[in-house]
C-alpha cells in the first residue's frame, strides 16, 4: 500500500523536478532570428490562427538576456555567424534552439562559401525543423516536442549526471563500418 493511496482525494503529488519541467515548459519566451523567408512562417505562427500564445510564448523579449529559446529562421550568412553567436551567449540559460528550414538546418540550395552549412556550426541545436519553408503547424509541433525535451529534463546534481551519460553514450557509439554497409549488411560490427 502506497501512500497515495492513504491521502485523501484532491492531493497530488509530484517531484519538485516534474513541477519545475512543467513550469519551465510553459513560460518559454523565444528570441525570434528571422533571416529570411522562413521567418514569414514565423511569424504567421504567432497570429491569431496558429496562436503561440497558449504556450506560454506570447512575450517575445527586445534583449536576448530575457529570452531562453532562439528559433533560427532561414539561411545563415558567414557575416551573421558571430552575432548570432553572441546572441546565443547572450541568453539565460538554459536555453534552447530550433533551426527552422532546410537552410538553417543544412544550408539548403545555398551550397556556398557565403552561407553556413548549418546552425549547428554556430551554435548548438535541440530541434531541427525541416521544410522549405516549414509551415506554422510544423513549428508548433517542434514547439511541443521542445516542451517534452524541456518537462523531461533533469535538475541540479541529477542534470549533471544525466549530460554526461549522454555524453558516455554517444562516445560508446561506433561509427559504421564502411565495407558492411556496401555489403548489405546493417553498418555494425556483430
Amino acid at each position: 500500500m502506497g501512500l497515495e493511496e492513504k491521502l485523501p482525494s484532491g492531493i497530488m503529488l509530484a517531484s519538485v523536478e516534474k513541477l519545475a519541467g512543467w513550469a519551465r515548459a510553459r513560460s518559454v519566451w523565444p528570441a525570434t532570428f528571422g533571416l529570411a523567408c522562413c521567418a514569414m512562417e514565423l511569424m504567421m505562427t504567432g497570429g491569431p490562427r496558429h496562436d503561440l500564445a497558449r504556450f506560454g510564448m506570447e512575450k517575445a523579449p527586445g534583449t536576448p538576456r530575457q529570452a531562453d529559446l532562439m528559433i533560427v529562421a532561414g539561411r545563415l550568412s558567414q557575416k551573421m555567424a558571430p552575432v548570432t553567436r553572441q546572441i546565443y551567449d547572450q541568453m539565460a540559460d538554459p536555453k534552447w534552439v530550433i533551426s527552422m528550414g532546410v537552410c538553417a538546418s543544412s544550408g539548403g540550395m545555398f551550397n556556398n562559401y557565403a552561407i553556413v552549412q548549418g546552425v549547428d556550426h554556430i551554435i548548438p541545436v535541440d530541434i531541427y525543423l525541416p521544410g522549405c519553408p516549414p509551415r506554422p503547424e510544423m513549428l508548433m509541433d517542434a514547439i511541443l516536442k521542445l516542451h517534452d525535451k524541456i518537462e523531461n529534463m533533469k535538475l541540479g546534481k541529477h542534470r549533471e549526471t544525466e549530460i554526461e551519460e549522454l555524453e558516455q553514450a554517444r562516445l560508446l557509439r561506433r561509427p559504421l563500418n564502411p565495407l558492411s554497409v556496401a555489403a548489405g549488411g546493417s553498418g555494425e560490427d556483430g
